[in-house]
């Protein structure tokens, strides 16, 4: 999508509406998939502790990608000019501020659940937490119908 500077509905758009995008829903669902799948067999591999590192690990991207998301979304308005033209500047700041709440979120979930679970399972954490990593990409080859209609506006 190509972001409108007059008038269009652009990048205040997509903030706008970050939360209820089809890339975004599709990668959140298939990060709670992935996690539920490596904690079920992890589970049957090293029994609950295996199940529950596993679920930690995968938690920890999906919040931080939910808390990416709502600092977009809060975050977003300010993207507007008094005329009703979008900027591409605030736009930016506000897509690293998120992208810093979601490296900062990881750090201390990281921090939180290798210091205080003493029976965590390190290969099913681990693996769950770089799998639903390596699924954030996946956003962007869901097609987004509401950017599409956007543009054509």
């Amino acid at each position: 999508m190509r972001p409108k500077f007059a008038g269009g509905v652009g990048i205040y758009f997509t903030m706008a509406n970050f939360l209820s995008s089809a890339p975004v829903r599709a990668m959140l669902r298939w990060q709670v998939i992935a996690t539920l799948v490596i904690a079920i067999v992890a589970g049957m591999w090293v029994g609950s502790d295996g199940a529950i590192s596993a679920a930690l690990g995968g938690s920890i991207t999906v919040v931080a990608g939910l808390a990416y998301a709502i600092v977009i979304t809060v975050r977003g308005a300010r993207g507007r000019t008094a005329g009703g033209g979008d900027v591409a500047g605030p736009a930016l700041v506000t897509m690293f501020a998120a992208e810093g709440v979601k490296i900062g979120a990881i750090i201390l979930m990281l921090w939180g659940v290798i210091t205080q679970y003493r029976d965590l399972v390190a290969a099913a954490f681990f693996a769950a937490f770089v799998i639903t990593v390596l699924l954030n990409r996946v956003a962007f080859l869901v097609p987004n119908p509401d950017a599409a209609e956007a543009d054509k506006n």
